[in-house]
């Protein structure tokens, strides 16, 4: 699933080509993704300049006066922008019709073969119910290991677990929140209310780290995961721990260990993260 820097790293992509367009007409080609697409997405978003491309977690908006179309990619989603008269492929759901300033009309096309991911609506002025409960993000200035320490008291949950819920912290998904935790020498399977407040101090600057340098290199290149120019992340060749059970580990050469956390494999050295 693509997770905070590829979503980054495709809003970044779209938003040379996305943001003072105007939206001409948006296209359905289904009338759902994960759930049924709003009315408001083909009676507001037509005729609406585009003002900006925003993330929040790992949701995508394109901010007009009238509102924002929220975007999700699901477990396989991509969005590209085409040529107007680009014929359409399986799975290619929705296209949103764009003039920009050049007065080239271009498609900014959702693919989604799996369709976990959607396409919302938010009213001007307003918090979509799926953005309302979501906690800061990462690499914003209300993230810090005093935060998680204050969050952390009384959990017994791992701290995998911990730092994966959305609620405390977004967009730190499994692929970065592994990597940060052993770059900090914390076991994903510690109770989370078990960490100081000088380790968890370690860990938020390692989660900033990690994600920083994975949106520079251009995300993780996954199975299901390309970037708006069609290139592929790169990040998969400075993992550490993700996807490696059983190999030496980088820094002390025994072999890494594997379990299940929160429904998600974890791999972590047992000698260097305590």
């Amino acid at each position: 699933m693509p997770e905070l820097p590829e979503i980054e790293t495709t809003r970044r992509g779209l938003a040379p080509h996305v943001e003072g367009a105007r939206v001409q007409r948006v296209l359905l080609r289904r009338p759902d993704l994960r759930w049924p697409i709003p009315a408001e997405v083909g009676e507001q978003l037509p005729g609406q300049r585009i003002d900006a491309v925003r993330r929040r977690a790992k949701y995508l908006l394109l901010d007009t006066a009238a509102g924002s179309a929220l975007l999700h990619l699901g477990m396989s989603g991509s969005l590209r922008v085409l040529p107007a008269d680009t014929a359409p492929r399986a799975h290619d759901h929705v296209d949103i019709a764009m003039s920009g300033p050049d007065g080239a009309l271009r498609v900014l096309r959702l693919t989604d073969p799996r369709r976990f991911g959607c396409l919302l609506w938010q009213p001007s002025g307003e918090t979509h119910p799926l953005l309302a409960g979501l906690g800061p993000e990462p690499l914003g200035d209300g993230f810090d290991g005093d935060y998680l320490f204050a969050r952390s008291r009384g959990r017994r949950a791992p701290v995998k677990a911990f730092l994966m819920d959305q609620r405390v912290v977004v967009g730190v998904g499994n692929i970065y929140v592994a990597e940060a935790l052993f770059a900090a020498g914390v076991s994903p399977l510690r109770a989370a209310g078990r960490i100081s407040r000088e380790r968890y101090g370690r860990v938020a600057n390692e989660i900033r780290a990690v994600l920083s340098r994975a949106i520079v290199s251009g995300g993780t290149t996954l199975r299901d995961f390309i970037s708006p120019d069609g290139a592929p992340g790169y990040f998969e060749q400075e993992l550490s721990v993700y996807g490696r059970d059983g190999e030496p580990c980088q820094h002390c050469g025994r072999p890494l260990r594997h379990a299940l956390v929160a429904q998600r494999a974890t791999v972590w050295c047992g000698t260097c993260q305590r």
